[in-house]
Order: C-alpha cells, then structure tokens, then sequence
C-alpha cells in the first residue's frame, strides 16, 4: 500500500539536497508533496486519486501552478519508485503575447533607480543595477563578489550548471567603490550588516517599498522581472536566442522564448504595416 509518510518526505528533501537542487527548490518540492498527503489524508495513493487531485489543483490554480505541482510530485514519485501513479502535465498553448501590464519597462527601471539613489539606499540601487544589466537570478548574487570583481567576469555554478557572466567596467567600478565604503576587502557584495546574503523576500519588499516615489505599479516590481527586462533589451540588439538562453542560463530555449514574447502593441505594429485590411 502506498501512503506518503513524514519519512519518506523527509528521505526525498536530503536526496533533492544530494542531487544539489537550490534550496528555493527543495522548499518547493516538499511543500508540494505535504499538500498532497494533507489532501489524502492519510488514505492511499494512487493513480486515480492522483488524477482527482490534479482536477482538485486546477479549479483553484493557474496551469502553470498546477504543473509546478505535479512536477514535484512525479520527482517525489520517481523517488519512491511509484512511477505507476504518475501523470501527465496539463497541456499548455505556448504564450504569444507577453502581458504588459506585469513587464517592467526600461523607463519603469530608470524610475526606480533613481527612487532607491533619493531615498540614499545604494545597497538596493546597485543591487536593482547588478541584476538589470546582467540578468542574473536573485539566488546568483552571492557570485558578485570583491575577486570576481576585479577579474571582470563572475562564474556561476547552479543547479549542476555552469556559465560565466560579464561584468561590465562602469557597474564594476560602481560596485567595488561601495564595497570599499562598506569595508567590505572580500567576498559577496550584497550581505546583511552581519554578512549573510541578503534574503530574496526582504529584497522584494524593499523593491516594491519604490512604488509610489518612482510611479511604477507595485504588481510589476519584484527581482525576476529585471532579468525578463534584460532578457528583451538583450534580444532587442542580439536577435540570438540560443546565445541569450546561454546567457540566462536557460536549460531549455522554449523558456527563453517566453521572455522575449512580442508585445500586444508590437504584434498590431506588425498586423498595421501588413496592410490587409483595406
């Protein structure tokens, strides 16, 4: 009979840490697996019940939510060798338009770098700057450090992958200027008053703290949409999409084919100079 125990949830967290998932991962994953067991309520798994609570997720989530569970769960499944209860994501239509009303414009971006340089908070001003000019994840930061630096290039090494990533002179020089202020002779940049690496929710609510003071809306401002902000500006002058998924560090192109989706206003620019309409 198969029923998720605390145990087994426990033995598949160490093994996700084993296979060096990032700890956002791990996080989720569990948390995945422990709403489905609250779900079965200790009753058996199987594959019927499985597809009940895919129906269940769906009612209440977005497709993409719904996937992101299952894809937790198959991982959990596959552990416990119980491939026979697996199933089968639901199908998504690739997105044609990107929604403008949660892109971050490059004005927008402006805006807020110069609200954080008002307020006098230059930890988040450089931080907002790091990530919008290299596209890094918020997880990468702790990759700007005082030696990688200097040596003008950063090699990140995340989720069993590596790339390397350019650190342009003037951010460089921006950079290294505060850490000399702060005192900070080696290691990452962007740490709390006691060293540790800042957190990705206090990040995000020092962000969206900007809102009002640069007028940008408050649902647009969170860390990864300055890297789909570097992801457009960087197709818009490389039109390469296999070098830009190398750059973000993209496993698979049809991810980095989401961030660049055309604009609905882009996509009537286009339909208008066709001129087929007459």
């Amino acid at each position: 009979m198969k029923k998720i125990t605390e145990l087994e949830i426990q033995e598949f967290e160490d093994d996700l840490y084993l296979n060096e998932k990032s700890r956002a991962t791990v996080k989720k994953y569990v948390n995945a697996v422990r709403k489905l067991a609250d779900y079965l309520d200790h009753t058996e798994l199987t594959k019927q019940r499985l597809l009940k609570y895919r129906e269940y997720l769906q009612t209440r989530n977005k497709v993409q939510t719904v996937n992101g569970a299952l894809s937790a769960i198959n991982a959990f499944l596959d552990f416990c060798s119980w491939q026979e209860c697996r199933v089968k994501f639901l199908k998504v239509q690739r997105q044609a338009f990107l929604q403008e009303d949660r892109e971050l414009t490059k004005k927008e971006y402006e805006r807020l770098l110069a609200a954080a340089s008002a307020k006098k908070n230059e930890r988040l001003y450089l931080l907002m700057l790091t990530v919008g000019s290299t596209g890094i994840r918020i997880s990468e930061l702790v990759y700007i450090t005082v030696e990688n630096l200097k040596n003008g290039r950063a090699e990140i090494c995340m989720k069993g992958k590596n790339r390397v990533i350019i650190l342009q002179k003037e951010l460089r020089k921006k950079l290294l200027k505060y850490a000399k202020e702060q005192g900070i002779e080696s290691g990452h940049i962007f740490r709390t008053k006691s060293g540790k690496p800042l957190d990705r929710s206090n990040i995000c609510h020092d962000m969206k703290k900007l809102s009002s003071a640069a007028n940008v809306d408050a649902s647009k401002i969170f860390p990864h949409n300055l890297r789909h902000l570097f992801a457009r500006t960087f197709y818009a002058v490389e039109k390469n999409l296999a070098y830009l998924a190398d750059v973000l560090g993209h496993s698979r192109i049809e991810t980095t084919r989401i961030y660049v989706a055309a604009s609905v206003s882009s996509h009537e620019k286009i339909l208008n100079q066709m001129k087929l309409v007459i």
